[in-house]
Formats: structure tokens, sequence, C-alpha cells
């Protein structure tokens, strides 16, 4: 129960320190798209290349059309949380139920 509850503490951690995103500049690390990929590097890695057009995200750039960065962030943040925070409990109570 004790790593349990340091978890938590460490995903509340993380939570509070979600919004300092917002003072950032430029795109997130890991978030390029093959526009930018292309200027840092010269070129597309082929992969992502073919792979490029697989995938659309729901919010394109943290954007809700008509309101902006901030809430289209904010919403990702939440969902986001959300997910891991279920993911997290989902994870502890099977691993829970195997240990007895």
């Amino acid at each position: 129960m004790k790593n349990v509850k340091k978890l938590w503490i460490a995903l509340g951690a993380l939570v509070l320190l979600t919004p300092l995103g917002l003072l950032a500049s430029g795109t997130a690390w890991g978030e390029w798209g093959s526009d930018e990929l292309s200027t840092m590097l010269g070129y597309v890695p082929a992969g992502m290349a073919r792979f490029s057009e697989l995938w659309h995200a729901p919010l394109p750039d943290y954007t809700i059309p008509g309101l902006g960065d901030t809430p289209g962030y904010v919403l990702s943040a939440v969902v986001g949380i959300a997910l891991i925070a279920l993911v997290t409990y989902g994870l502890g109570k099977l691993l829970a139920s195997g240990e007895r």
C-alpha cells in the first residue's frame, strides 16, 4: 500500500506541473511532424513519411477551433491524466488480485 501511495503522489505532482507546458515555446519534444523534422534534419525518415497519414490527432496542435490553444491543451492534459489514472488503477487492481 505504501508504494501505491507514492505512485499517486508522483502522479499528483505531474498533474500540478502540467500547466508549465503553457509557458514553453515551440513544439513539445518528440511531437514533431514531418514538416518540422524536414526543417531540423533536412529530410523525413522513410518510415515516418510512409506512416504519416495513418494517424490524425483528435486535437491537432492542441487547438479547439474557435477557442485557441489553451483550452485544447488543458483538455488534452485532463484526458491524458484520466487515462493514466484509470490504467494505473486497473493494473493495480489486476496485480493485487494475483497476489492472493
